[in-house]
């Protein structure tokens, strides 16, 4: 067994809620649910086996498909068993894929974080304007694209004057560097920036979760707010 396998089972104990999953020893093995199932009858959830609990968790309720495994709309109303630790980390792998071993990391004295401007650093070609946002507009695009309405991951990296989220903010599951979601939505707010297009006023249905390009996406939305915000404390300043 890795280390970080064991150290998840030391600290399940008889049950952990881990994102959206509880997480439960049995007398033999484990059993994984939906954690608004945690009190209800097995005979009344899905029991799902193997690769089926990964089809299962890339569409959300309505049907849409979840570009994000951490975002918060995991489908409830059913259950996996793992007969032993083997099994659970791969159960655990395709609901959270890496989710154990960064959460082993994260309780190093210092865990392997990657901060925005290391990352953006990185960046060629057409992800590289990332690198131009200000620390205070990145900083609202961050809070926006990793709000808890849209990522359970505590983001543990940061930009300046952005403080990391705290502990027990969102779940157990950590972010130690930004995901490609967050890149790409940086890229999109970058390209509004040097457009300075206003925010549409025109009531609209919101759009797929990853269609940056339209006004309605819910992120879109979200650093709109925050850029209100944002410019409501310089006001004051």
């Amino acid at each position: 067994m890795n280390p970080d396998m064991r150290a998840f089972l030391a600290a399940l104990d008889t049950e952990i809620v881990f994102g959206q999953v509880a997480v439960r020893r049995l007398e033999r093995g484990f059993e994984l649910r939906h954690e608004s199932d945690r009190s209800a009858a097995a005979d009344n959830l899905t029991t799902l086996k193997g690769t089926e609990l990964r089809t299962w968790s890339q569409q959300a309720a309505g049907g849409a498909f979840r570009p994000l495994k951490s975002a918060p709309n995991l489908r409830a109303g059913w259950r996996a068993l793992a007969a032993d630790s083997a099994a659970l980390e791969l159960l655990l792998h395709y609901l959270y894929p890496g989710a154990v071993a960064d959460w082993f990391a994260a309780q190093a004295a210092a865990p392997p974080i990657t901060s925005y401007r290391q990352f953006t650093a990185r960046q060629t070609g057409m992800y590289r304007i990332t690198t131009m946002l200000q620390d205070a507009i990145a900083g609202a695009a961050i809070r926006a694209c990793c709000h808890v309405d849209f990522c359970l991951k505590r983001r543990l990296w940061s930009v300046e004057g952005l403080e990391a989220d705290a502990a027990g903010a969102k779940s157990l599951i950590p972010c130690l560097e930004p995901c490609a979601l967050l890149l790409e939505f940086a890229r999109k707010v970058a390209r509004l920036e040097q457009n300075d297009a206003p925010p549409s006023e025109e009531p609209q249905a919101d759009a797929a979760e990853g269609d940056f390009d339209a006004p309605s996406n819910p992120r879109r939305k979200r650093f709109g707010l925050e850029k209100q915000a944002l410019a409501a404390k310089r006001a004051v300043e």
